[in-house]
């Protein structure tokens, strides 16, 4: 046993442990993971000098020994899920600590002055515990994930100020004050901002301590009335998903007047947004104040459910208008919506390129000009790369094209058509 590095016990129950773990002094590696540990010695560690991982997640323990603190080689302190730990040792002779994983305990903060003293930390994880912002601040290599709950909006603004000017973790998932949901960035809004954006100048130093940000999910944000004002918008953004905000008016607001505008359109870029999803938004009446638009190059899925007041969708999708003819089959030019109530559908109004074939509850095709001004001349509608076709639930849909015109489509090979009731014309061809 005194050449053993590394000692995996996950997920076999363990009833009791050795008092210490003295036999094993060249131990790097402790995996103790789903072992239904209930205690741990208090000498349990004084003769592992050497261990470097220790990962005891999801154990009933609810104290760790103070022998821990005496680990000055770890560098993985794993305990997510361990639902009954509430007390810990003093973690500040971990000086090389790179990972520190606290979700989900009864942890209710990390006291002041230790997250100061783990200088290498990579990835902090620590669910709703409380952070200390202006330490956080400090950790200059914590470039991984940050995952934490700040005690207020002024904590939240003292780690912006103080991480300012280099690279931030990849990954945020953020608490302030008390929130309670779990999302990639979650701000729970206080009175005294409503009236603004959550991202803008008045509330955050600089956008740019977010300019890494991919992932965005807001939800139960009861006060918060906009999103986005126009010069604080994460250009690097590739799924937004904002729920259950009961306010929330606009996604970008405009901080000029749409007098002082006059007729000029102002287009708001996000050219990674590949997901955008909007549920539970009884006050959404946009997604840009009026004369904006959101150009999004890469879009791929819109969902959108409960939100009975959005009448304009301020959404230009160039890509479904710029397919490149030489664009190889295996190109990804598509546009996945899912939008409920279908009742609501019908008085949606879209800017810029319009993705029709998606949106039109009653036709798949249709076309801008009358029967009558077309007299008898049949329209043809390319689809030279269309593999599969695929409609469901749509129960007004009365035709694939408009009346005297057919969708060509030389590369499909299946079609299903389940619970659309009222389809009497598929107006589907071959090419000749």
């Amino acid at each position: 046993m005194d050449a053993l590095k590394v000692l995996d016990l996950s997920r076999n129950p363990i009833k009791s442990l050795p008092i210490s773990l003295s036999k094993c002094p060249w131990l790097t590696t402790l995996l103790f993971c789903h072992c239904l540990i209930e205690s741990i010695p208090e000498s349990f560690f004084d003769d592992t000098n050497e261990l470097k991982i220790l990962d005891l997640s999801f154990n009933p323990i609810k104290s760790l020994p103070h022998s821990l603190s005496n680990l000055k080689n770890l560098t993985s302190l794993l305990l997510a899920d361990c639902e009954d730990l509430g007390n810990f040792p003093s973690l500040s002779n971990l000086g090389v600590l790179e990972k520190l994983d606290l979700r989900r305990t009864k942890i209710k903060e990390i006291p002041n002055g230790v997250l100061s003293r783990l200088c290498c930390l990579h990835e902090l994880i620590v669910g709703g515990t409380l952070i200390n912002g202006k330490e956080v601040g400090g950790l200059k290599k914590l470039h991984g994930t940050l995952e934490g709950r700040f005690y207020d909006w002024h904590d939240l603004n003292m780690y912006l100020q103080a991480c300012r000017g280099r690279e931030e973790p990849r990954k945020y998932i953020i608490y302030v004050g008390d929130a309670r949901y779990l999302c990639f960035m979650k701000m729970q809004v206080k009175k005294l901002f409503e009236e603004y954006p959550l991202f803008s100048r008045f509330i955050l130093f600089s956008i740019g301590s977010f300019s890494s940000l991919k992932c965005l999910d807001m939800y139960d944000c009861g006060n918060m009335k906009k999103l986005f004002s126009p010069n604080c918008v994460p250009l690097n953004l590739q799924e937004l998903s904002v729920g259950a905000c009961k306010q929330l008016e606009e996604i970008i607001t405009s901080e000029v007047e749409q007098e002082e505008r006059g007729m000029f359109i102002t287009e708001f870029h996000l050219p990674q947004l590949r997901l955008l999803w909007l549920s539970d938004l009884p006050e959404l009446k946009s997604i840009c104040s009026a004369g904006g638009v959101l150009v999004c190059d890469s879009l791929g899925e819109i969902g959108i459910e409960n939100c009975p007041r959005l009448k304009r969708m301020s959404l230009n999708v160039p890509k479904l208008d710029n397919v490149p003819p030489s664009a190889s089959a295996s190109a990804n030019f598509y546009l996945s919506v899912r939008i409920r109530p279908k009742k609501w559908w019908e008085s949606v109004e879209w800017d810029g390129p319009q993705p029709k074939s998606l949106l039109d509850p009653f036709e798949i095709i249709t076309s801008d000009v009358e029967a009558e001004e077309r007299g008898m001349v049949t329209m043809e509608f390319h689809l030279p790369r269309l593999r599969v076709l695929l409609l469901k639930h749509l129960p007004e849909l009365r035709c694939i094209c408009c009346a005297e015109g057919v969708m060509i489509c030389d590369s499909l090979d299946k079609i299903s058509v389940q619970d659309c009731p009222k389809l009497n014309r598929m107006a589907l061809q071959d090419a000749e």
